[in-house]
């Protein structure tokens, strides 16, 4: 891994706000998801069919995996997982309920307040079809749940074998889920969007994918709810000299891992970088996919080196990194500092992985710089919030002049004769 040193040329790196340089035109990829969508919009199932065919090798006979399947695949796992997929689903739905009940509390008072109601139907994408993910699974249907969603909607692509992975069903099965559709991509965003003749449609879109699937829900945002647009996996790392180098180098290869995962390490301390770096050397030798994790770390990562710890934070703003591990003697002491990450994670033996699959909140997380404005997926995601204004419940004839006068001001002659209507003579 490459060692910089110096908060500026830091600062020049990490900084992802403002001109990128790249064209905000439509590149190809994105013109062939416009032809996707209008295929699936014109077609209906039979796209499905057919894209499926085309894109991942399987002729499907159907789309809908039968509930049979579904509650068959509890079995098919060994014990050992079962029992950990269903502790991962324990905690992320405490972790969502007890989210809920803080902050999802109607209120009225004099006259003004609010409305919570939970959306009706969402769909849940979940990657697939190279690896099962259930943990993706449960960290987007479980915040769903909590939240009192009535129907929740799974898609997620079929393997090459034409089935999807018994552990994704057996994490279908624990969570709750209504319906999973064997179907991925592009394709499968569009006909969550706009319902086919076996695929309901459905108020809102979440979950991670690849560019195709990202640039889907971009274009459809607007005829349906989404949750934001992901991009590849990112952590910075903030440690001082005494973090352990072998904690640290084990999550920046954890992240790195990813197809073009972001791996970066700030430290105030040159001694411990470069500890670091000696540990991230030795442990890639030993991983499975050694070869793609050193071309990730080669392209996407680093070591910085900084004055303070305060300088590592303020570089860790700027960057809004999608995981933020504090691995420092006080962290309690910086918390109140950061003001951009998807998550923070603290503790001497403290990981992304832990949170990854099982501490609780959802891993579903903001990437690319949108910590700046976005948030995790969580309950406030399933829900709307409607005002209520109740008018037998306060004086209207102290506002009603104040608001006929900014009617009149703005040149809108009936919003200000309909005020003027409810004045008390």
């Amino acid at each position: 891994m490459r060692i910089i040193e110096g908060y500026e040329s830091l600062q020049a790196i990490l900084t992802r706000q403002g001109p990128s340089g790249r064209s905000f035109e439509s590149d190809e990829r994105e013109k062939s998801v416009r032809e996707i969508i209008a295929e699936v919009a014109r077609r209906g199932d039979a796209a499905l069919y057919d894209f499926t065919s085309r894109f991942d090798g399987v002729k499907l006979t159907s789309l809908e995996i039968p509930k049979e399947t579904i509650e068959t695949a509890l079995d098919e796992i060994p014990p050992e997982l079962l029992a950990a997929l269903k502790l991962a689903a324990a905690r992320i739905s405490s972790y969502h309920t007890a989210q809920r009940d803080s902050l999802l509390q109607e209120r009225v008072k004099d006259g003004l307040g609010w409305l919570i109601r939970p959306l009706k139907r969402v769909g849940i994408i979940v990657p697939g079809q190279a690896a099962p993910l259930p943990s993706s699974l449960l960290m987007g249907v479980m915040p769903a749940k909590a939240a009192g969603v009535r129907e929740i909607i799974v898609v997620t692509p079929p393997q090459k074998n034409g089935k999807v992975h018994p552990a994704t069903l057996a994490a279908a099965a624990i969570a709750g889920v209504d319906k999973v559709f064997s179907v991925g991509g592009a394709h499968a965003v569009a006909a969550l969007a706009f319902g086919t003749e076996t695929i309901p449609a459905v108020d809102k879109i979440c979950g991670p994918g690849n560019i195709y699937v990202t640039l889907a829900k971009k274009l459809l945002y607007g005829t349906v709810g989404i949750d934001g647009l992901f991009g590849p996996s990112e952590v910075v790392i903030i440690a001082d000299d005494k973090a352990d180098p072998a904690y640290c180098a084990s999550d920046l290869l954890a992240q790195a891992e990813h197809t073009s995962g972001s791996a970066v390490l700030l430290t105030d301390s040159a001694a411990a970088g470069e500890k670091v770096r000696m540990e991230v050397e030795k442990q890639v030798k030993m991983l499975q996919h050694s070869q793609e994790t050193e071309k990730n770390l080669f392209d996407y990562g680093m070591i910085g080196v900084v004055e303070n710890l305060d300088q590592a934070v303020e570089l860790a703003n700027r960057y809004a990194p999608e995981h933020l591990l504090l691995l420092v003697e006080k962290p309690e002491e910086y918390l109140g500092k950061i003001t951009a990450a998807g998550c923070v994670i603290t503790g001497t033996k403290g990981t992304v992985a832990l949170g990854d699959y099982i501490a609780g909140p959802s891993h579903i997380l903001p990437t690319g710089g949108t910590a700046r404005f976005g948030s995790p997926l969580n309950v406030t995601d399933f829900v709307k919030i409607t005002s209520l204004v109740n008018t037998n419940e306060f004086d209207i004839d102290s506002i009603v002049r104040s608001g006929k006068l900014i009617a009149e001001a703005e040149g809108l002659d009936a919003h200000a004769k309909a005020l003027g209507k409810r004045k008390t003579e």
